[in-house]
């Protein structure tokens, strides 16, 4: 049966990239009507005109450069440096002395702020504190003279983007926790599935062997000997959980990601009736509904693996001649299936010592897969009375069961 990989992206990096974008166009814009508004303050207006010219010409060419920061460049960032720079050096030579003393603004204006931001959301606040220097000098020089507000927008300018560049580095690190925590869950999640299938499977053959060996003696003994001793072996591989994992977490351009590898699910629904009534026989009798109990397919077969779990035990523990009743209960918010018998009961403790010595029966292979679902499984027992077990599957999780 093939695979599937299903893709989990996070991101809180990339919306940051997207407003650089948008920014850099506006400060243009903002950049050019500045120069159309004191188009008498400068002196070589065609040098600045030539100036806007190629401005406008790399900040429309280059958009596609700050969508995420692997198409960001060392290259790219430098030259955006560059031309943010020469912006700023050419200024006092194209404006007017009026202009620079009345604190008239750069060439590029604003824009440069935007250059700066690209390092910050690049390579976090150092690479900030790296762009910020050059391009506070290069203001300090246009001036001439270290004015109040010109120190103010240097400080301001370096300020911000080491704030940035240092909150980039924290939701990185965050999206690859939560990436990490991700991971972990599924892996714990197939750990349980796999559980539960062993369980249900290969324990429950061993433990048979080990039985049958025990009582007919010779060779047999021998056998079922050692298929106790694999049964133990395999309990504690299960309950330590050591299931290699399938899926990988990676830091890119888009952000964190988890590739989760799983077995495609069977679509549409199923009657819950038809997957238990081959339980039904001489020693188990099934009451259900006369109407069909529609489920999703994948979660009437879990709760059908649930209910086939707790006749295994049943049988394992209240022997082969143990009757057991199978009631099938349509409620209008969950589905009830209760399944009783006549055995002696299971004595106080006896689960959680069951679960410690790594017999999954109940934790796994029916309280697991009712966790699965969004339901639960309650066990009553009396010793002398037998035993009851009620799963219960809220129809309103069903849904989201299956798209987890």
């Amino acid at each position: 049966m093939t695979k599937r990989e299903r893709v989990i992206r996070m991101s809180v990096e990339q919306p940051l990239w997207r407003a650089l974008t948008g920014y850099r166009v506006l400060t243009l814009l903002y950049a050019t009507g500045l120069f159309a508004s004191a188009y008498d303050e400068y002196d070589r207006p065609g040098v600045a005109i030539a100036y806007y010219a190629v401005l406008a010409g790399w900040t429309l060419a280059t958009l596609p450069r700050v969508q995420n920061a692997a198409a960001c460049t060392k290259r790219f960032l430098a030259v955006d440096l560059v031309i943010a720079l020469t912006g700023i050096v050419l200024t006092p030579w194209v404006v007017t002395q009026v202009h620079i003393d009345r604190g008239g603004s750069t060439l590029p204006s604003i824009w440069t702020a935007g250059s700066v931001l690209a390092y910050a959301l690049k390579g976090g606040w150092r690479w900030a504190a790296f762009a910020s220097t050059p391009v506070a000098a290069a203001n300090l020089v246009e001036r001439g003279h270290p004015a109040r507000d010109t120190v103010h927008n240097v400080i301001l300018v370096w300020v911000a983007s080491i704030a940035i560049g240092y909150v980039v580095e924290v939701a990185r690190a965050s999206e690859r926790t939560l990436a990490r925590a991700l991971e972990i869950e599924a892996a714990t999640r197939e750990r349980e599935r796999l559980a539960r299938d062993i369980h249900d499977g290969v324990l429950q053959v061993l433990a048979m062997v080990q039985r049958r060996g025990t009582v007919l003696g010779g060779e047999a003994a021998e056998l079922g000997r050692m298929a106790g001793e694999q049964e133990v072996a395999l309990r504690t591989l299960v309950s330590g959980g050591l299931v290699p994992l399938s899926r990988v977490s990676e830091d890119e351009a888009e952000g964190a990601v988890v590739r989760l590898v799983e077995e495609p699910d069977a679509t549409g629904s199923v009657d819950l009736r038809a997957l238990l009534a081959p339980y039904a026989g001489a020693l188990v009798s099934l009451a259900e509904p006369g109407a069909p109990v529609e489920l999703p397919a994948g979660a009437a077969r879990e709760l059908a693996a649930a209910v086939g779990a707790a006749l295994d035990n049943v049988r394992a523990h209240a022997g082969d001649r143990a009757r057991a009743w199978i009631l099938v209960e349509d409620e209008p918010d969950e589905i009830v299936v209760t399944v009783r018998d006549d055995g002696p009961g299971i004595p106080e403790g006896r689960l959680a010592q069951a679960e410690g010595e790594g017999r999954l029966g109940v934790a796994q292979s029916i309280r697991g897969r009712l966790r699965d679902l969004g339901g639960g499984a309650e066990l009553f027992s009396v010793p002398g009375q037998g035993t009851e077990v009620e799963l219960k599957v809220p129809k309103d999780s069903l849904g989201k069961a299956e798209r987890r």
